[in-house]
């Protein structure tokens, strides 16, 4: 007990160990930043130096901003800090307004600075329609809540051209300084547009809207004849209640009517618009959706009336289109983040973009969004022949709801596949990865789901013959080329046919043709690396070419063929 004490008793203690060593921070991916999302990407460069090089310069102005940190923060931002309804102003007055995050309006501001709702009808040189794609396309891997209200002001300008009364609209929605007041039209340099189509009852079956509109008066508006209307009824979705007006339909004594609403009237004073409530989305946060109500509400007829839904689908064109090449910016984005994040972290030795597995993950996908980008640039590209190419034309009336079904469904699982690429990484709100999972399946869903776009690739092929011939002809212009593409378009005919027979084949068929013209537009533009990846894949026969997941790639892709494919695919260096 009372036993003197050792000398290595004596000893100090040793130093406690520091508390924050394991604080320090290793083997975390490099935030995806500082790059320019055309710049940097290959495919997106080729087909603008291909169709409409004059565009580049603008293409690369917006693409530095999808890289650019403190824009990223604004996108963060307007989607945590969500839009609010206000209902009345503070002493009571009805005034059915959204307030938004100020980052929201910056993000309105740079999208209408950089035209990419109005490139197409701003433009003089060829291929505007191409060109202003690339802009949505660069738009969708900046932030997706703006990419609705940008979509609906590029198609209205198609619905305003035609209607004199609403030339000053058609003005307007050129314009490319944002401005959010509730100033009339002719006070505004810019407006922006929405669309209040679907009811409760029918969805995408504009058919039956129950709406109902009463002749009001004709009068001079803006320098023309505007013949208006009392509208009373409801509406189900009105994506961006705030907008200046609207396009909306409406029955005239049993017709579908086409009608556009302004919120603000020529005397100054506010339309009777009632905001019931706000859409509690799974995706899209930044972008207010609402449920809204007429009652003695103004518009102005667009067309004849009973001519509704002829009228809307000039309109809706333009919209289906912009879907599908909003999908194909989002798959990039997603991609563009998976690569950084895989090629920038280290796991089993080495970097998980070389790992065997995830090279074989990384290449599928990439292939997957080359052709989604070059499916989607091949429709805008024959938008800009609309009226002017019979084949174009009908080309365009049946690929357009087939490319919008097609990347919109694909959208979903090439964002589940990215965050996995990420892990637990992903599935935060401070990493980008987990808004784009939420957003990815909306484009699907919004201006008519999937069955609804097969039906109407269907419906333009039975009503016009030549759109199931232009289809045709597209595809056999590169036959002899590969053999697994000559085999595979040589039974797509007699599916089409079958098809146009019986509407249950509609889905197979329009997901074939699809396929086809992706690897047609690959075939021409991209590398024997990726079309081969393709065909052998996507086109291949065999059970072991592709499985139903990412990363099923079989053996006739080889692993240092994924590690070019994955080369080629990076934006981020």
């Amino acid at each position: 007990m009372n036993a003197p004490l050792t000398l290595s008793q004596l000893q100090p203690a040793p130093a406690a160990p520091d508390r924050y060593a394991t604080h320090v921070v290793k083997n975390q991916a490099a935030p995806a930043a500082g790059f320019n999302a055309f710049g940097g990407d290959v495919v997106l460069n080729a087909a603008i130096g291909r169709e409409a090089a004059w565009a580049a310069p603008a293409a690369s102005a917006l693409g530095a901003l999808a890289g650019d940190a403190d824009v990223q923060e604004l996108a963060r931002l307007a989607n945590k800090h969500l839009p609010e309804l206000k209902t009345h102003d503070r002493y009571g007055n009805r005034i059915d307004w959204v307030e938004f995050h100020p980052a929201w309006h910056e993000l309105m501001a740079l999208a209408w600075k950089h035209e990419v709702h109005s490139l197409a009808w701003n433009a003089t040189a060829p291929h505007p329609h191409f060109a202003r794609a690339v802009q949505s396309y660069l738009w969708n891997q900046v932030e997706h809540g703006v990419g609705c209200p940008t979509g609906m002001a590029y198609a209205a300008y198609a619905g305003f051209e035609s209607e004199p009364a609403l030339k000053i609209w058609a003005e307007k929605v050129r314009g490319t300084q944002y401005e959010f007041s509730r100033r009339e039209v002719a006070e505004k340099p810019a407006v922006v547009i929405g669309y209040a189509m679907t009811e409760k009852q029918g969805g995408s079956d504009l058919r039956e809207t129950q709406t109902t509109a009463v002749l009001s008066h004709s009068s001079d508006y803006h320098g023309a004849v505007a013949h208006w209307y009392e509208l009373t009824g409801h509406k189900w979705f009105c994506s961006v209640p705030q907008s200046d007006g609207f396009f909306t339909l409406a029955k005239v004594a049993g017709g579908v009517t086409c009608f556009f609403l302004p919120r603000t009237l020529p005397d100054g004073s506010y339309n009777r618009f009632f905001i019931q409530r706000l859409k509690d989305k799974s995706g899209n946060k930044s972008n207010a959706s609402s449920e809204i109500e007429y009652s003695g509400t103004l518009a102005i007829r667009v067309g004849a009336e009973g001519a509704g839904l002829r009228e809307i689908l000039s309109h809706s064109h333009l919209t289906r289109l912009d879907f599908a090449v909003g999908s194909a910016g989002l798959m990039r984005q997603s991609l563009t983040l998976a690569l950084n994040h895989c090629a920038t972290r280290t796991a089993f030795g080495g970097p998980l973009a070389r790992q065997p597995m995830m090279a074989n993950v990384l290449a599928d996908m990439a292939v997957e969004v080359e052709a989604a980008t070059l499916l989607a640039l091949r429709v805008a590209k024959a938008t800009d022949y609309i009226g002017r190419d019979a084949q174009q034309t009908a080309f365009a009336r049946a690929a357009t709801p087939m490319a919008k079904f097609f990347n919109c469904s694909r959208a979903p699982a090439l964002a589940n596949e990215a965050l996995q690429c990420h892990g637990g990484n992903g599935f935060i709100e401070e990493n980008p990865m987990a808004r784009i999972y939420r957003e990815a399946p909306l484009n699907s869903v919004w201006e008519g789901a999937a069955n609804m776009m097969c039906m109407d690739v269907r419906r333009a092929m039975r009503k016009d013959p030549t759109c199931r011939d232009a289809l045709l002809e597209e595809i056999h212009s590169v036959r002899g080329q590969h053999k697994l593409f000559d085999a595979f378009a040589a039974h797509l005919a007699p599916l089409v046919d079958a098809m146009l027979e019986d509407e249950f084949l509609a889905r197979p068929a329009s997901e074939a043709l699809a396929r086809a013209i992706q690897g047609v537009e690959l075939l021409r533009h991209s590398t024997p690396e990726v079309v081969d990846a393709f065909m052998t894949t996507r086109l291949g026969s065999t059970p072991a070419s592709w499985g139903a997941m990412f990363g099923s790639m079989g053996a006739s892709v080889s692993k240092a063929q994924a590690d070019i494919i994955v080369d080629r695919a990076q934006v981020v260096r």
